[in-house]
């Protein structure tokens, strides 16, 4: 379980990506207005097996604890299937992802059991003003929807639809009051964020549309990406990551494997070469970024010869903030149909990335003492620098302090002003 927000009756519980997290936002939001109380919204998740079934574990427990609460559930997991969710005794009504996004579904005219539709023919992303976030530091601000692409292993376009794109000057007005709220930080997400543009008039691209919003909302003290695919680093982007320090020097990338055959094997538009060229191209760009990467271990067909140029990358390409994912069977993708890896050596495998990217953290926040850091305070007396690595300092929530680094204490740096 990710967030649980509460207003005026209303719970979101949210699932899954940084997008999850701004669609949760909105639907508090369409709730609140549409006079809705005792209310449970459940944002769901399918990227894997798993996030489905915590999912559904979460609803169950949250009815339990709130018999008298409705349930709500959403998101793409319930997109995907949902006759399963309809069907569970604790959910009262249910929505798909186009629907979730609009207040009219949320009034009591339309309080139907279920409410979805076929996402595939869905053209337009629904635009949305949001005035802030609960509980949170940092904005998140949606610019496109769904994805062209078919990686094998994947079933989100399923889930999403087809890549739609949010027009510029609609996401400057969001940032814009965003920023008149006190948010000195926003997050750029999306299911393919390098893919925008691509449906709206002129065809404008990811860097553009980056390179207006910083010039048009000056006031913005803080600009982030939440994960770029290095099959779509053009120019225009790695000029703005070059030239713009109020895009943050944190770039994470859809990697996914490190072996050339398996990178085929799940239709992905980049070979090992190309993550390498990626990486130093941007970092010579922009001396001092970090990278994180998505990595899925246990892929089919993949052999230990293949996950060990998995576990090499991380070190060729100087890759700190991991996010292992083992692999799990989408039925309805390509990849189920493969040769599967047994369980066990999944697991295995994703231990050892995951201790791959523990020491490589580790080394990296060792080499962050003596060196200096703004940090965006969060409630805990924590909050991230530059680099989205947390810090414990002191400072008010919400306020940017400059620090030191004086220390590493369980995986934190500790800061002074």
């Amino acid at each position: 379980m990710n967030a649980l927000s509460k207003s005026a009756g209303i719970e979101v519980v949210n699932f899954g990506c940084r997008l999850n997290a701004y669609e949760s936002e909105v639907m508090r939001a369409h709730a609140t207005s549409a006079g809705l109380t005792d209310t449970i919204i459940v944002n769901t998740c399918a990227v894997t097996k798993e996030a489905e079934r915590q999912s559904r574990q979460a609803i169950r427990k949250l009815k339990r604890d709130n018999p008298h609460m409705q349930v709500i559930a959403t998101g793409c997991a319930v997109q995907l299937a949902p006759e399963t969710y309809a069907a569970m005794p604790e959910v009262a009504r249910v929505m798909g992802n186009e629907h979730k996004m609009k207040r009219e579904s949320f009034l009591p005219d339309n309080a139907v059991p279920m409410l979805t539709s076929d996402i595939m023919a869905v053209r337009e992303t629904a635009e949305h003003l949001i005035e802030g976030f609960d509980g949170r530091t940092r904005a998140f601000v949606q610019v496109q929807q769904g994805c062209d692409h078919r990686c094998t292993f994947c079933i989100i376009p399923f889930a999403r639809g087809n890549n739609r794109s949010v027009p510029m000057g609609r996401i400057v007005d969001e940032v814009r009051a965003l920023v008149a709220k006190g948010f000195k930080e926003v997050v750029i997400t999306g299911v393919d964020i390098t893919g925008y543009g691509g449906d709206l008039p002129g065809r404008p691209s990811l860097g553009q549309m980056l390179r207006r919003l910083l010039m048009a909302v000056p006031e913005l003290a803080r600009l982030r990406l939440s994960s770029i695919d290095p099959a779509e680093l053009d120019d225009d982007l790695l000029a703005v990551i070059a030239d713009h320090p109020r895009l943050m020097p944190h770039i994470h990338i859809s990697v996914q494997a490190g072996d050339d055959m398996i990178l085929k094997r799940m239709k992905r538009r980049h070979l090992r070469a190309d993550v390498i060229a990626f990486c130093k191209k941007v970092r010579d760009a922009r001396p001092g970024v970090v990278f994180g990467a998505d990595i899925i271990a246990g892929f089919p067909t993949e052999t230990e010869a293949m996950f060990e140029n998995s576990l090499k990358l991380v070190d060729e390409c100087g890759l700190t903030h991991l996010h292992v994912f083992p692999y799990s069977v989408r039925q309805g993708t390509p990849a189920a149909k493969m040769p599967q890896v047994n369980g066990a050596d999944i697991k295995a495998r994703a231990a050892r990335l995951r201790a791959k990217g523990q020491d490589a953290m580790a080394a990296y926040l060792r080499g962050r003492i003596g060196t200096a850091a703004s940090v965006l305070m969060e409630q805990d007396g924590t909050g991230h620098c530059e680099h989205y690595v947390p810090v414990r300092t002191h400072g008010a929530a919400g306020t940017l302090i400059d620090v030191r680094i004086i220390g590493v204490e369980n995986n934190v740096l500790l800061g002074r002003p």
